[in-house]
């Protein structure tokens, strides 16, 4: 006892007293950054001004995009975070200026790589040169799927980052790129679902998606949540190429009044899919455990062409993996306040200076505007391309075409009075269809357009889109009436069409394969393809000079 007490009288001495044991402080949370777009359409230059509507009502215009400046604000953001990924929710590609579609969109893909691109789920647009091509986009190489000639500026290596395609399912059972993807940040793994529209095969040539189905959206994602969890997955994030919009095109900091199709969706899905990344729409906006995306979920669309970026944080317990809270900002990519890439830039100069010969070469004039229409009724753009390509198949050697109709919403911009030039042309009609012609009988032809007036009205549109015709062809509409018989006064030259006459239809190969749900144009037989491009049906027409029409052809009942 006593050596004990001389021993505790030393350490005291000596200043060595016991302290209380404090606690480590708990670690912070570990966060993930996902830097996400959507709805490109190879966007390489910087696309027109864009007008949004600020929180107070006002209006506002300003210059935003181009992919030099997107991969400069991409790096911006980037800065200082460690857990971090950039993905894409489908239509990188498709639908795109002449910069990138002369090129079989080959230097957006190459543009995509640059900016560091990880997980790409496929849109609709992505299928618009068929399954093949787009899988020559993944895989790189030279080979000809098109009419266009593949590597034409230069050797093209394909995607650096993953297509996912979870619903885009093949004749032999599997998808056509993988359904999944897995990325690990430190002791957190994301796990990605990537998926486009179950719709996608009515919004595509038929053709270029023969033998592909599209499956159910929630259904798909859903099943596929247990293998992300066996692989360990501690939050799942589904790009989805499908989405909704606002009363108000805004920079998408809010979701007051979300609509569309994403929403009947949305409350199918596993609540393991904590994240949803969506686009289709080309709208912008922000949903964080609203009513629409369910408690706990956040969903997130950037609009289109590069205009914004999407800067989603998930942080995690760092002990448990659990998903605490997650948040997003819509960023304006702007007007290289944020930094312009060189190499992008160079690579957008190296393919803007090839296609400018072409770009910038007068294909014909008009004497005025022809405009189009924002119901995307008939119009006169929409009139002058279905008269063009009337002329265009008119002769009996190019199929003897009597009558040609045009889906309006294939009618991208109006076209310029003066000289036109066919970057002009291009822009109004970038998809580079087939013209066919075939024979119908009039109940076929009638029953066709009868099919497009029963296609439901889009909301904000006071009008249901028409199948615009070539001159001499009139028909009325009258939407008070049944579906099936709201198409009456079907009249060529004058005269009324007859049930049983035959009659021969000059048709792009979508609408001939029955795009936008058309199914009575495939009941046409004696199909003449020669080959003739809708695009260089106009150029031919507009060559010597035209007054754009004025609509009229399709009347609709007061």
């Amino acid at each position: 006892m006593l050596r004990k007490s001389v021993i505790a009288a030393l350490l005291a001495l000596a200043g060595c007293t016991t302290r209380p044991v404090v606690p480590a402080a708990p670690a912070p949370p570990v966060e993930v950054q996902i830097l996400a777009f959507n709805d490109f359409h190879g966007n390489l230059e910087q696309p027109s001004p864009v007008d949004v509507t600020e929180a107070d009502g006002g209006k506002r215009r300003f210059q935003t995009g181009g992919v030099a400046n997107l991969a400069g604000a991409l790096t911006q953001l980037r800065a200082g975070h460690e857990n971090t990924v950039t993905v894409s929710a489908g239509d990188t590609i498709g639908a795109s200026p002449l910069i990138s579609a002369n090129y079989l969109d080959e230097p957006t893909i190459a543009a995509m790589n640059l900016l560091g691109l990880e997980f790409n789920s496929v849109g609709n647009h992505e299928f618009d040169r068929g399954s093949d091509e787009l899988k020559r986009m993944q895989s790189g190489g030279c080979v000809k799927f098109t009419r266009r000639t593949p590597c034409a500026v230069e050797q093209f290596g394909g995607a650096r980052f993953r297509y996912l395609a979870a619903n885009v399912v093949q004749t032999d059972g599997t998808t056509v790129f993988p359904a999944t993807g897995i990325k690990r940040f430190g002791p957190i793994t994301v796990g990605f679902i990537g998926m486009t529209l179950k719709g996608t095969a009515s919004l595509v040539t038929p053709s270029g998606v023969k033998g592909l189905s599209f499956a159910d959206e929630a259904t798909t994602a859903n099943a596929l949540v247990p293998k992300l969890k066996a692989e360990g997955a501690d939050a799942i994030v589904l790009l989805i190429h499908q989405g909704g919009k606002l009363p108000q095109f805004t920079t998408g900091n809010a979701c007051d009044g979300l609509y569309g199709d994403i929403l009947p969706i949305l409350p199918k899905l596993d609540p393991a899919i904590t994240t949803v990344v969506s686009g289709h729409t080309h709208w912008a906006y922000v949903c964080n455990g609203t009513v629409e995306t369910g408690a706990g979920r956040l969903m997130t669309s950037a609009g289109k062409y590069g205009y914004f970026v999407s800067d989603l944080r998930l942080r995690f317990d760092p002990s448990t993996k659990r998903l605490l809270e997650q948040s997003a900002t819509n960023v304006v990519v702007g007007n290289g306040e944020r930094g312009v890439d060189a190499p992008e830039q160079a690579l957008v100069s190296r393919y803007a200076a090839a296609v400018a010969p072409i770009a910038n070469r007068v294909v014909g004039r008009l004497t005025e505007k022809a405009t189009t229409d924002t119901d995307d009724g008939e119009s006169a753009a929409a009139d002058l391309i279905a008269d063009s390509m009337l002329a265009a198949t008119r002769a009996a050697e190019n199929g003897g075409a009597q009558i040609a109709l045009v889906n309006a919403t294939g009618v991208r911009v109006a076209l310029p009075s003066g000289d036109v030039l066919y970057k002009d042309a291009f822009a109004m009609m970038p998809f580079g269809n087939n013209l066919l012609v075939m024979t119908l009988t009039g109940k076929q032809l009638k029953a066709a357009i009868e099919q497009q007036y029963a296609i439901p009205i889009k909301p904000g549109r006071s009008r249901p889109a028409a199948l615009a015709p070539s001159d001499g062809f009139t028909y009325a509409v009258d939407m008070t009436k049944p579906e099936g018989s709201r198409v009456s006064d079907v009249r060529l030259n004058g005269k009324p069409v007859s049930a049983e006459g035959r009659y021969r239809v000059a048709l792009n190969n979508y609408l001939a394969s029955g795009g936008d749900g058309l199914s009575a144009f495939t009941q046409g037989t004696d199909i003449t393809d020669k080959g003739i491009i809708d695009l260089d049906a106009l150029v031919a027409w507009i060559a010597p000079g035209r007054i754009p029409p004025k609509p009229g052809r399709v009347r609709f009942a007061r």
